[in-house]
C-alpha cells in the first residue's frame, strides 16, 4: 500500500463519505447508497459494529477506497491495514497512530483544529489534518490557516455540507469529508435509503461545482 496513491485519489475525488451508526446491516445499505450516488472513497467508523469485516467487504471492490475512522489506538491501525483499509482516521493528535499508520503503507488523517494542531500532526508524518471539528467561520478559517503553512492537506469534515462545500474547496482544502449531511440518522432507522442516494449526487454535483 502506498499512502500517495490514495491521496492522488482523493485529489480527483475530493470528497469522502463518512458512515457512524450503530447497526451494521443498515451501514452496509447505507453505503452502498452512498456508493450508487457516485462516492468512491469511504469511511466507516469503529462505532459501527463489524467495521472491519465492512472495510474488508468494500475494499475488495474495484475502484472503491476504503478507510477507518475513529481509530485511537495502534492495535486499531494493525486491525485496520489487515482488513485491507488505505487509511486511518482519528478524532485527535496521537503521533503514535500516525506512526504505525506510516510504518504499515496507510495514510493518516488525525483530527485538528488550530494551527498548532495541525502542524503537530504534519510534523508527525500525516499527509492529512482533519479539521474537526470545522470552525463557524468554516472556509474563512482553512483559507487564514493555510496562508502561513501552504503545504498542509486539510480536510473539514463535521460542519462541511452541500451549502458550503464548494466554498470550503476554493478556499484550499484538499477536500470535505460528509457524516449526517449524506447520512441521515432518521432516515437511516426507517430505510430510505433512496433518499441517501439522492443526497449522495447532490453532494457530489456541489464537490464538482468547486
Amino acid at each position: 500500500m502506498n499512502p500517495d496513491d490514495f491521496l492522488a485519489d482523493l485529489a480527483v475525488e475530493r470528497s469522502v463519505a463518512i458512515l457512524r451508526t450503530g447497526d451494521r446491516d443498515v451501514a452496509a445499505e447505507a453505503m452502498e447508497a452512498a456508493v450508487r450516488g457516485g462516492f468512491r472513497i469511504l469511511e466507516f467508523t469503529l462505532g459501527i459494529p463489524g467495521a472491519f469485516d465492512l472495510v474488508r467487504r468494500f475494499s475488495q471492490r474495484p475502484g472503491l477506497v476504503v478507510g477507518v475512522g475513529t481509530v485511537l489506538t495502534v492495535a486499531e491501525v494493525a486491525e485496520a491495514a489487515g482488513a485491507g483499509a488505505r487509511f486511518v482516521v482519528s478524532p485527535v493528535v496521537d503521533p503514535a497512530v500516525v506512526r504505525s499508520a506510516v510504518e504499515r503503507g496507510l495514510a493518516a488523517m488525525p483530527g485538528t483544529q488550530t494551527p498548532t494542531e495541525m502542524l503537530t500532526a504534519y510534523r508527525a508524518g500525516a499527509p492529512l489534518q482533519k479539521l474537526f471539528p470545522a470552525p463557524g467561520t468554516g472556509p474563512a478559517y482553512v483559507s487564514a490557516c493555510l496562508a502561513p503553512l501552504p503545504f498542509l492537506r486539510l480536510v473539514p469534515t463535521n460542519g462541511a455540507d452541500r451549502d458550503n462545500c464548494a466554498a470550503y474547496l476554493r478556499a484550499g482544502a484538499f477536500a470535505v469529508g460528509f457524516t449526517s449531511p449524506l447520512f441521515d440518522a432518521k432516515e437511516l432507522a426507517t430505510g430510505r435509503f433512496d433518499r441517501v442516494e439522492a443526497r449522495a449526487r447532490e453532494l457530489r454535483a456541489a464537490v464538482a461545482a468547486a
